[in-house]
């Protein structure tokens, strides 16, 4: 517990104004976490707060080094599909609970201890298990590209899982009775609007693409 001062109230420090700032822009988004914003939740003056992070730029930095910290940190050593697995799952969890930080993670100049843990720790399960240096890069490219990928495309889509489905999906099946959108048809009836359909599923289903396809060494390039 926090030290607190003589007036009862309890004292700042950069760990409590981080947390503070991940907890408003989870609530608020990213337009939501202003230096004013994050004086008023930590009941302090926006002067106070620069001892602790210089400008926005740095409690980005802050923040999303509290989001890679969530992630599951790969084990050198270990079996490089069950860790990348494990990895892929765990960012797609914590991306649902941070949606904001999907477009930040690659983004920061001044990354954390945490992010940087998390990428070398990525890089060491691979290159331990055989993976030249050319196929690390393009595995860890590939992963990214597709967790990233999906953790957006899943933030933006209008449902709220598989039981939203029919009623997202009546009123643009209207559109298609006239059968100008037959493959849209097609895949609807036959896919999307079938008993237990959930595009959540397709996560599992591309990831498992992605390990198998996966090699340590190198293949011929395409012509």
């Amino acid at each position: 517990m926090a030290a607190q001062h003589k007036d009862g109230r309890t004292p700042l420090t950069r760990e409590r104004v981080l947390r503070s700032a991940l907890a408003l822009a989870d609530a608020d988004g990213l337009p939501g976490l202003t230096i004013r914003t994050l004086a008023q939740e930590l009941g302090s003056r926006p002067m106070s707060l620069y001892h602790y992070v210089a400008n926005k730029e740095q409690i980005l930095d802050g923040i999303v080094d509290l989001v890679f910290a969530e992630v599951h940190l790969p084990v050198v050593g270990a079996p490089w599909r069950e860790e990348m697995l494990s990895r892929a799952r765990s960012m797609r969890t914590v991306l649902a609970r941070h949606p904001w930080a999907v477009g930040l993670l690659e983004s920061r100049r001044n990354p954390g201890p945490a992010t940087l843990r998390h990428h070398d720790a990525t890089l060491g399960t691979l290159r331990s298990s055989g993976f030249t240096l050319q196929a690390t890069a393009h595995a860890y490219a590939l992963l990214d590209s597709f967790i990233y990928g999906f953790a957006l495309q899943e933030a933006a889509l209008p449902l709220s899982g598989a039981e939203s489905v029919p009623e997202v999906a009546a009123p643009i099946m209207e559109r298609f009775a006239g059968g100008e959108y037959p493959w849209m048809m097609e895949i609807a009836t036959g896919i999307v609007l079938q008993p237990g359909y959930d595009f959540a599923d397709e996560f599992e289903h591309g990831l498992t693409l992605i390990l198998d396809a996966l090699e340590p060494g190198e293949r011929p390039a395409a012509r």
